[in-house]
């Protein structure tokens, strides 16, 4: 765990790798301070000519040069202006500027991850990472970093100048600053780790909204609204006790800042007034600017511990982001190896497999798969039907034995060559909230509307998408929830038709459809399998019993394989008993 999350102020190892970001941008960098050193001097130089103003004018009641004089004061206020406005500007720009390039790796990080990341990461909280905790990194520049800098160089020339000008009345102002710098320590350090709360029950938050909204269907289905609501209700509780947490900390820092800069200006009014009236030197003027001096050297110190603390905040951010940015959890991709065309032979040699150590869902598998040939893999659930398809698209490397493709173990070819040369058709279908071309193609400039609509209309699904409001650009929505779940196996079935791939895998595609779509889908399967490898994983026995070769699995074994009447003729055999139950099942209905 990083220093940022132990409460610590100041975490430098966070802090320069954001600052590393920001290299990127040099001219942006510099010009935003170059901006904030003159926004700094111009700023200090108001209360200097208003002391000039009121003791060489209108204290000796001259109006020669007083014109000029606020008219350079004029200038001066307008210059303040335009350099707040652009060191504001480029600061912001640089913020965002950062946050893009962040934003971008940090996505193109999460898009190399193993299925396994995923399978024990919350979707929400890894939308917060990459949006909110991202933002936050960009106040990191605008409202943190650039600011304080600003405000330090502020405080700085100002105090400089309050000495130059009388530094009797300098330490006078100066004399709560340790009390208020000391509080201000206090602060930044209790703050911190009410921020990393905070962030926390965001990510909680988005988490679980994401979830119950996905799985609306069955909140309203399982009549869960009032359960799921009172669970909200503590969660939405945690998040605002988090921030009310952050609120009690400010209403206590910035009234005793508020009190201690009072503090400084009577006594400044005192000790001045005093001055005056013994005739020791004090003038209207010092006196004026002095109250203006002392409230341009509080209030930044009071901000300072506002804006450090967004800071932090960009730190906290930075800290969750790079902790994603830093997880190793890729496939080794160093193969190279490629081919002009892959035949589509597979074999399994002694392959285990396990997702929990010392939990295998494969026990040393054996198999071959011929080119050109419709293999069908059955069993029970959990049995590892799945897991060896997802074996084959390398989702996860094996323990131990060999997965060889035309030859070649898998993990020696390119994956992106790999991928490409392998097509699966899921049960659960999932489609974008865009066109069905734009789902079938998946925006591959390769794959133009011709094609997809020649394809349709080789597997027989050119009429069924035709007969939708504008037809291949119809938008299905999110998940593809304008559809039938038969409708989406079509447009799954037509996805991984167009690619053409020398492996295509079917994972339980036919086992939730209507008896109209299943014709279409038998059709689109019958059309789509020819001629090249295929792998069909199934509960319907009645979809595979023209299958070359039936592989049948037992609790990460191979009990069973050959042809459907060959399995029939096994007394008592794992295939024959399953095919009994169904089609006895059947019958009864």
């Amino acid at each position: 765990m990083s220093s940022s999350k132990k409460g610590n102020i100041f975490d430098l190892a966070i802090f320069s790798r954001i600052m590393n970001y920001a290299l990127a941008y040099r001219s942006l960098f510099v010009f935003s301070t170059i901006f904030s050193i003159a926004l700094a001097t111009v700023s200090t130089l108001r209360p200097k000519l208003i002391i000039d103003a009121i003791d060489n004018y209108v204290e000796t009641k001259t109006q020669e040069g007083f014109g000029m004089i606020v008219l350079i004061i004029l200038v001066v206020l307008l210059a303040e202006v335009i350099f707040q406005l652009l060191f504001i500007y480029l600061a912001n720009l640089l913020g965002q500027s950062v946050i893009k390039d962040i934003r971008s790796k940090l996505f193109k990080h999460i898009l190399s991850f193993r299925m396994a990341y995923f399978n024990n990461s919350s979707v929400g909280k890894m939308v917060t990472r990459v949006v909110s905790d991202v933002e936050t990194i960009a106040q990191f520049f605008s409202q943190g970093l650039f600011m304080i800098v600003n405000d330090i160089l502020k405080m700085l020339f100002v105090a400089v100048l309050m000495l130059v000008i009388n530094w009797k009345l300098a330490l006078i102002s100066f004399i709560v600053l340790p009390i208020l710098i000391y509080a201000t320590k206090i602060f930044q350090r209790a703050i911190k780790v009410t921020f990393q709360e905070v962030r926390n029950q965001v990510a909680n938050l988005n988490s679980f909204v994401q979830e119950r909204v996905t799985g609306m269907k069955i909140v309203q289905l399982f009549n869960r609204e009032a359960i799921e609501y009172q669970k909200f209700v503590e969660i939405n509780k945690k998040h605002r006790a988090a921030h009310v947490k952050t609120v009690w900390y400010f209403s206590i820092f910035f009234p005793v800042a508020e009190v201690l800069s009072s503090i400084a200006t009577g006594m400044l009014v005192w000790y001045g007034a005093k001055d005056l009236i013994e005739g020791n030197g004090v003038t209207h003027g010092e006196i004026i600017g002095f109250i203006m001096m002392t409230e341009m050297l509080f209030r930044p110190l009071r901000q300072i511990a506002d804006k450090f603390n967004t800071l932090q905040m960009g730190m906290v951010a930075g800290d969750r982001i790079f902790e994603v940015m830093d997880t190793q959890s890729h496939i080794d991709n160093q193969g190279t190896f490629t081919l002009p065309e892959i035949k589509g032979n597979i074999r399994f040699d002694n392959v285990t497999f396990s997702y929990i150590k010392n939990e295998p869902v494969l026990r040393g598998i054996s198999f071959d798969v011929q080119q050109g040939e419709t293999v069908a893999i059955v069993g029970a659930t959990g049995a590892g039907k799945s897991t060896i398809t997802n074996l084959i698209n390398r989702f996860y490397d094996i323990d131990s034995g060999t997965i060889l493709v035309d030859g070649t173990p898998i993990k020696n070819y390119d994956l992106t060559f790999l991928r490409n040369e392998i097509s699966i058709v899921l049960q659960d279908v999932f489609l974008f909230s865009d066109s069905i071309q734009n789902n079938i193609s998946l925006q591959k400039e390769e794959i133009t509307l011709n094609q997809i609509k020649e394809a349709a209309q080789q597997i027989g699904i050119s009429e069924f998408i035709e007969s939708l409001p504008n037809g291949f650009e119809y938008n299905v929505k999110e998940r593809g929830v304008m559809l039938s779940s038969g409708q989406r196996q079509l447009i799954a079935f037509l996805r991984a038709y167009v690619s053409n791939p020398s492996i295509l895998i079917l994972d339980e595609a036919t086992s939730s459809i209507d008896s109209h779509s299943e014709q279409m889908i038998q059709f689109a399967i019958d059309k789509i399998t020819q001629g090249r490898t295929s792998i069909v994983i199934a509960h319907r026995l009645a979809t595979i019993k023209n299958a070359d070769k039936i592989i049948v699995l037992d609790q990460g074994k191979i009990v069973e394989q050959g042809k459907h009447q060959e399995l029939l003729q096994i007394e008592n055999g794992y295939y024959k008993n399953l095919h009994d139950k169904q089609f006895s099942k059947q019958e009864i209905a």
